[in-house]
């Protein structure tokens, strides 16, 4: 902050006096925050002979003097130099100054008259002038008593009176006590007491408050006086009314309402006191609002609502009712609180520095508000010269670049109706030669990272400038992390090692400075703090406390607390073990080890705190004191004290029960009875009669199950009849002519007494006898004979024993025996939408039993009309072959059954299959089995787009061109018109158009697609096609395949006289033919070449080697090495057989005879295969033919075979493939077999495969989608025969 050096037009000096230094400065260090710009002076400021304002220490207040005694004004104040002081009464001078003392006493030549008036205080000595209030002293003589005449009075037995008390009167009112000449003190009740004016109420008299020593005492305490009033005879005669009872009314207050004036905390109090017979009793309360609320209290015995501090919140309206049993009265109060004026805000005495601003703050409340004046050493600032640099605003006074002179003492004054309140503050400006109050040379330690103050204290006044510097470093204060002090220290945060150093601090414009020195340390670290652990009781647990200090702070200290208490080490065997790394070991944990554990490390400079805790678990203890309550003779409560949760609340307790009366001892088991939850601890039983049981509790907890408690005593309950019948009571009968009647028997905890035994009861449903048939049983069933087929019967069960029998049971209905149904369901019709039928009939009759529902029997007999692709003759003679032996044999019908419930006579069937024939039946069945079948309905599907093809599949001959092939679908739905095929090329923007291709031809199933791309896959659409729409595609993601090339990285597998190679063949590559070529490397041995192998096998086996033999393998591709290695072969090395291979004649010409026999054998196939092969087609013909004469079998109902249409060698193709001839053999080898299931569903398959689900199915070995090796082709005879031996 930056000081004015203005100097003020006083000098310094006249503050200053040589008295000694006033150690009692406390002063300037209020609660109160400071006033703007105020200084504090350090007790280590070395100063002398400093001055001080006037500070009262005693002030005087009014009162009422009834002596010259009683006169005493005390007025003292403190200053330097010491204050004169000065009265004024009654605003003119009293006498002359007093030196040192101010209280004003009484002189006994004066008379005590002269003293009565208002009088004030004046201190002051040369920095100002302190002043008291205002007070007045009032002037009385003593109280005496005039002289009196004797009263007696007369009333009535149970009249009321009044004894009036007539004190002289006095500005200090007297307290009154109504006593007898014994000075004992007349006893007060609700019927006789005393009120607030000092009369004596009596609310109806009795006999014996006749006496004639009724006496007054009026004590005046201020005057040290007791006046005794003359005594009161008081006679009470009898009175024949006294019978007569009277209606309350109040002696007082007069009126039903009253206005109170009370001042905030000063006591006030509220009076009724009634009067009537019998004695009326007092009821108070409070009309806007709760009189609990108050401050109010009653006392009196009813009559008095005493206030001992009344408060704002007490203000309001008030009411007093008196009743007795003849009538009530009430009077109310309206209760206005208000305040003399109090402070909220005092300014203080404090000091200042030339040319600082001041503000004294003033404020006081009351009700009503009062006003606020300021004045100066005594005079209305009204009455002081004006000063532009003063402004005053209501309680606020703001002097602005104060100089010596403004020194002075601040009067504020608050006041209203109610009296005044005066305060006084001085305001002193001084100065004082600046000073550096810390000492010098002081070395600061610190740890990086924490914050150091650096003191350069220092004081004067004003207050004087310091500077900082650093040896060898810039302005400390423009680093953000240095603060200046405003008593010249600073603040260093964040310190880092850097800081290390030596510092000077010095006052501007003098030659006063010190020096400090700065040590920067690592700080200390906790590296792992305690954990927060849940350990079991009687564990052990340990607590980490892993931490990093300065190695140049050497000493430190771990301290362990336990919820804030400190731990001592003890030995290892012990609770608390301390080991070397800081961390605890706290043995046979038990529950009190539950707490909050802390860690600290304290060194020099730095402590650190980690905190953690142990909660130790377990089961709860097993709750106890268990006692049976409210016993009933079906109920009891059963309570119980719970066992300690041990830290882990109880969630619910399991109350347990064991019969004891109806089972063995050996059999004796507790059952569960009741869940109760944890909050509980006591739960009423409901318990069946004549039954002996004992209870037990257990406590359940995260943990686990508490130990069961200790059994309760025993508790046995009385016999009753029973009070439930058995359940499930029903009728079982199986043979039609019997009812056999059934229930569920009853547990023996449920017979409730003795000779207990079952009553069953029947009669027929419907008939004319309305009385009931019954038998008593031990158990069930029973049985009824000679009943009619599945005839109704009323039948109940009653629980019966010695005491009488149990509730009146309700009757169910039983049958006796069924018979199955005897008519089919009549009125069946159907109605067909797309592959739904819709079947509907009338309820079945005759059902000869309970109807549990209806089958629908439906059954496909075939497709309807249409050539599908083979000839009508043959297609109608299968069909009424079919039909022959479906119906001599009904259960060879593939058909199909849905259930109905009894109360449904229609059922939609789904799922049918479209462009079918089907029929279908209707029959009712019960639980003794199905009824006749209705006569079958005959009904057909329409027809409706197809399924997906079966299969999808490619071949590609050149990288631009491929050949798509699927099969027909599954489901055709009707007579296939052709097909629709879509390709898309794959690009990145995914937006590349459709191509599309149509065929009407349904025999044709390829198509070749030019000028593809090869660079890119294509997706591939087929989709069938019917009169009735289009289905779903088939897609295949595909590429066209590139030249292949020989394999290039070959694995190779030993044996003994084989090597097997593998490899990868390209994804996306056609096949190619190589040979291996293979050297076995050994004398005379020559080059050798396999035969040709596929390069999309994968493997081949090169076999006839010599064992334990080197071999050299190469493929070329042309005139190139595509691959070649040298490996050996498993085994021992072969001796050398004895002459050569030429000199074994026989072997030659074995040889030479069968490659003869083989080369004959290749010609008659070629020669079969150039003339078409039609014999293979021929036969298949004449097969199926022989087939057909046959009978049929089950499975083979509604075949077609494909052989029907095809076409012989010399019956030309009307739609002939590019690819070939119709009559090949490979075109018959893939030929399409059609045929039916016997869902009526198409099976689209090539010969000797089975169906290809939907979807990407694969396109062969080719394909570049799925190129898994063929198996490994089988060697050539010629491969055999050219091997080495």
């Amino acid at each position: 902050m930056c000081v004015s050096q203005r100097r003020g037009r006083s000098s310094p000096g006249l503050h200053l006096v040589l008295l000694p230094l006033l150690l009692p400065l406390s002063f300037l260090s209020s609660k109160a925050p400071l006033a703007q710009a105020a200084i504090d002076i350090p007790q280590n400021y070395r100063v002398q002979n400093m001055s001080q304002p006037p500070v009262l220490m005693e002030t005087p207040v009014s009162y009422t003097a009834f002596s010259l005694e009683d006169v005493h004004l005390p007025c003292e104040a403190s200053g330097t130099p010491t204050p004169t002081f000065r009265w004024v009464k009654d605003g003119e001078a009293l006498g002359p100054e007093r030196p040192a003392h101010g209280t004003l006493r009484a002189e006994d030549e004066e008379p005590l008259a002269s003293y009565g008036g208002s009088y004030r205080c004046y201190a002051s000595n040369a920095l100002g002038t302190a002043v008291t209030r205002s007070v007045r002293v009032i002037v009385e003589a003593q109280p005496v008593l005039l002289k009196q005449q004797r009263v007696h009075k007369r009333a009535h037995e149970g009249e009321s009176i009044i004894l009036s008390c007539n004190p002289p009167q006095s500005s200090e009112p007297p307290h009154i006590h109504w006593m007898d000449k014994r000075m004992v003190h007349i006893k007060q009740s609700d019927r006789v007491m005393v009120g607030l004016d000092g009369n004596l109420y009596f609310s109806n008299l009795l006999k014996n408050d006749s006496r004639d020593d009724y006496i007054c005492n009026a004590q005046y305490s201020a005057a040290r006086t007791v006046l005794p009033h003359t005594a009161v005879r008081l006679s009470v005669s009898p009175s024949n009314d006294v019978g007569h009872a009277r209606k309350p009314h109040l002696f007082r207050p007069i009126g039903s309402h009253s206005s109170v004036l009370a001042l905030k905390q000063q006591s006030v109090t509220l009076e009724c006191i009634p009067k009537g017979l019998p004695t009326p009793k007092v009821e108070w309360k409070k009309k806007d609002g709760s009189l609990g609320e108050t401050g109010g209290r009653v006392e009196a015995h009813g009559r008095w609502l005493h206030f001992d501090s009344v408060a704002q919140g007490d203000d309001g309206e008030y009411e007093c009712r008196a009743f007795n049993i003849h009538g009530s009265t009430a009077h109310s109060f309206s209760l206005t609180v208000e305040a003399a004026p109090f402070w909220v805000k005092e300014p203080q005495n404090l000091l200042y520095s030339p040319g600082e601003t001041v503000r004294l703050d003033c404020q006081a409340e009351g009700i009503p508000t009062p006003l606020l004046t300021w004045s100066l050493n005594g005079e209305p600032l009204t009455e002081v010269d004006e000063d532009p640099r003063r402004t005053v605003s209501g309680g606020v006074l703001i002097l602005r670049d104060v100089e010596f002179a403004d020194t002075a003492v601040y009067q504020c004054e608050a006041s209203n109706k109610h009296g005044s309140i005066l305060l006084n503050t001085y305001l002193y400006v001084v100065e004082l030669p600046p000073q550096i109050l810390s000492s010098d040379g002081v070395v600061y330690r610190v740890t990086e990272g924490g914050d150091v103050v650096l003191n350069c204290e220092s004081f004067g006044s004003p207050r004087p400038h310091v500077s900082w510097e650093g040896e060898e470093r810039p302005p400390l204060l423009s680093d953000p992390r240095i603060a200046l002090l405003t008593n010249g220290s600073i603040t260093l945060s964040g310190v880092v090692h850097e800081d290390d150093g030596e510092y000077t601090c010095s006052i501007k414009n003098t030659n006063i400075s010190i020096s400090a020195h700065l040590k920067v340390y690592n700080r200390t670290a906790m590296m792992t703090s305690p954990q927060h652990v849940r350990a079991l009781r009687g564990t052990s647990a340990l607590l980490d406390c892993e931490f990093y200090k300065d190695p140049q702070l050497l000493h430190y200290q771990i301290v362990w607390r336990k919820d804030a208490q400190k731990l001592q080490e003890s030995s290892p065997d012990d609770k608390y073990t301390f080991f070397q790394n800081g961390t605890l070991k706290v043995s046979d944990i038990q529950s009190d080890d539950s707490a909050s554990y802390s860690c600290e490390v304290f060194t020099d400079l730095d402590q650190v705190k980690a905190s953690g805790s142990i909660t130790v678990v377990a089961r709860p203890d097993p709750p106890r004191d268990l006692s049976l309550s409210d016993v009933n003779d079906h109920s009891v409560t059963l309570s119980w004290t719970p066992g300690h949760p041990h830290n882990s609340p109880i969630r619910e307790f399991l109350v347990e029960v064991r019969e004891e009366q109806h089972t063995e001892e050996g059999g004796w088991s507790w059952a569960r009875m009741r869940r109760v939850p944890g909050d509980f601890d006591h739960v009423e039983l409901s318990l069946d009669p004549y039954c002996t049981f004992r209870f037990r509790v257990i406590g359940v907890n995260d943990v686990g199950h508490s130990d069961p408690s200790r059994p309760s005593e025993h508790h046995s309950t009385p016999p009753a009849v029973p009070a439930m019948n058995p359940a499930g009571v029903r009728s079982e009968s199986i043979d039609p002519k019997t009812l056999v009647i059934t229930w569920e028997e009853m547990d023996k905890r449920r017979h409730n007494g003795q000779g207990f035994q079952y009553k069953v009861l029947w009669r027929r449903a419907g008939g004319t006898d309305v009385r009931w048939n019954h038998a008593d049983v031990m158990a069930p069933p029973f049985v009824v004979n000679d009943t009619e087929t599945y005839e109704p019967f009323e039948i109940k069960v009653q629980a019966v024993n010695s005491l009488g029998e149990g509730p009146a049971p309700e009757p169910k209905v039983g049958h006796s025996g069924e018979e199955e149904p005897e008519e089919a369901p009549s009125g069946v019709s159907i109605s067909v939408v797309n592959s739904t039928v819709r079947v509907q009939w009338n309820e079945a009759q005759n059902v000869r039993g309970l109807l549990l529902g209806y089958k629908i029997y439906f059954w496909r007999t075939g497709p309807r009309g249409g050539r599908l692709r083979r000839s009508l003759r043959r297609q109608k003679e299968r069909e009424g072959r079919a039909q022959r032996a479906t119906e001599s044999d009904p259960r060879r019908r593939p058909q199909e059954v849905v259930v109905v419930n009894s109360t449904t006579t229609w059922r939609e069937v789904t799922g049918l299959q479209l462009y079918s024939r089907y029929e279908l039946s209707v029959t009712a069945f019960n639980s003794r089995g199905e009824g006749p079948r209705s006569a079958p309905r005959l009904f057909s599907t329409p027809e409706g787009a197809p399924g997906p093809p079966a299969s999808l599949r490619f071949e590609s001959r050149s990288e631009k061109s491929l050949i798509l092939f699927w099969t027909p679908p599954e489901e055709t739905n009707g007579v296939l018109l052709g097909y629709i095929v879509q390709y898309q090329q794959e690009v990145e923007s995914k937006d590349s158009p459709w191509k599309m291709e149509t065929i009407s031809d349904p025999m044709v199933t390829h198509t070749e697609l030019d000028h593809l791309d090869p660079s890119s896959h294509y997706i591939f659409k087929v989709i069938a096609r019917t009169a009735a729409g289009d289905g779903p595609p088939i897609r295949l993601r595909a590429a066209t395949l590139l030249e292949g090339v020989p394999p290039s990285h070959i694995s190779i597998v030993s044996s003994n006289t084989s090597l097997n190679l593998s490899w990868v063949p390209g994804e996306r590559d056609r096949n190619h033919g190589f040979v291996i070529r293979y050297l076995r490397k050994s004398p005379g041995c020559d080059w050798m070449d396999s035969e040709v192998v596929n390069s999309t096998q994968g493997f081949y086996s090169l076999t006839g080697l010599q064992p334990g033999s080197n071999y050299h393998l190469m493929i070329k591709h042309g005139n190139d090495t595509q691959w070649e290695n040298m490996t050996w072969t498993i085994g021992p090395v072969p001796s050398v057989m004895p002459g050569g291979f030429a000199a074994q004649g026989w072997l030659i010409g074995l040889i030479s005879a069968i490659l003869l026999l083989v080369l004959i054998l290749l010609v008659i196939c070629l020669m079969k295969r150039s003339k078409g092969g039609k014999y293979a087609v021929k036969d298949k013909e004449d097969k199926e033919v022989e087939s057909e004469a046959r009978p049929m079998k089950d499975e083979t109902f509604g075949e077609y075979s494909d052989a029907d249409e095809k076409r012989s060698g010399s019956e030309p193709s009307l739609n002939e493939s590019k690819l070939g001839s119709d009559d090949s053999l490979a075109e018959y080898g893939d030929s399409v077999d059609i045929q039916f299931n016997e869902d009526g569903s198409f099976i689209g398959q090539y010969s000797n495969r089975g169906p290809v689900p939907h979807g990407n199915e694969s396109s062969g070995p080719a394909s570049p989608v799925n190129a898994a090796p063929p198996p490994p082709a089988a060697p050539s005879m010629t491969s055999i025969l050219n091997r080495p031996i």
